[in-house]
């Protein structure tokens, strides 16, 4: 749970109004530097993004603590013959880091996603290699590394390898 045991940890739809919120962790170059994005530098720019992605999203949430909208989580399902598999992403705010916070919404995530879609069997989190704070926060809250891949995306026009976290609907039946 989150270092301020007053304050707890929710996750909700992001909307418009979180705008502000969203813009304290988008922008910050220490938060997304191991982000697939680039930081928001206009406001435009993140409104686009809310309007056009992450409100229509079919599972993306502002993660709060206390009413604020401290970061984001979202769960991206697969297609195809990965229709099974869905993809675990998620941000926080530079002020939240090392409080749990991070932790506290994958674990409700992960206590919650396989109810909420029956057929999905394995939720999947790719994080870069050197973001030890990230592999710690899928470690707490219950994935497995699975390996390395080599090479796996491009990020911020470089080649990057990626670590494989999972989850099987297993281990939450």
């Amino acid at each position: 749970m989150a270092e301020n045991k007053d304050e707890k940890i929710s996750l909700r739809p992001i909307k418009k109004s979180d705008m502000d919120d969203f813009m304290v962790w988008a922008s910050d170059e220490r938060v997304t530097h191991f982000c697939t994005w680039d930081s928001y530098t206009s406001r435009d720019e993140a409104l686009h993004f809310l309007n056009n992605s992450a409100i229509p999203h079919p599972w993306y949430r502002a993660i709060c603590v206390g009413d604020r909208a401290v970061g984001s989580i979202s769960v991206t399902p697969g297609s195809g013959t990965r229709s099974s598999t869905a993809e675990l992403g998620y941000v926080v705010a530079f002020e939240h880091w090392g409080k749990g916070v991070a932790t506290e919404a994958v674990r409700i995530v992960a206590s919650t996603i396989f109810q909420e879609w029956p057929l999905l069997q394995r939720l999947e989190a790719f994080v870069d290699p050197d973001n030890g704070g990230s592999q710690k926060v899928l470690e707490k809250a219950g994935f497995v590394r699975e390996g390395l891949l080599r090479k796996y995306m491009a990020v911020k026009g470089k080649s990057r390898d990626r670590m494989v976290y999972s989850l099987l609907s297993s281990l939450h039946s």
